[in-house]
């Protein structure tokens, strides 16, 4: 479902979830772009793995938010009724977060 006008948004949503909504846009892409700014300045693979997992969060921030809005991805793969795409982005962060602390739990253990 699409909505037509800016003002049946507004109508359907309430003040709290406009907040949610801006403040995980703006909060979310502040996060993306310090982290693109790490990744420009460090080539640590611990770290870029983290920078990873803040840009697939913020990734599914923008699926979801889409998603609220009506603007369907297709959800053509779908496992009962939760749409593929939907689990991918939010199980991608945590596999980039486990990935990047692996990595630095394993440079402790081979410094010893």
């Amino acid at each position: 479902m699409f909505f037509g006008s800016k003002s049946e948004i507004l109508d359907i949503m309430d003040s709290g979830q406009l907040v949610y909504i801006f403040s995980r846009l703006f909060l979310g892409g502040l996060a993306s772009f310090l982290a693109i700014m790490l990744w420009a300045r460090t080539r640590d693979t611990a770290w870029m793995l983290v920078v990873m997992g803040i840009i697939a969060i913020y990734g599914e921030t923008i699926f979801n938010i889409v998603n609220l809005f009506g603007i369907d991805g297709g959800d053509i793969f779908s496992i009962g009724t939760v749409p593929l795409l939907s689990i991918l982005l939010s199980i991608f962060p945590m596999l980039f977060f486990i990935a990047a602390f692996a990595v630095m739990v394993a440079r402790k253990y081979r410094r010893r």
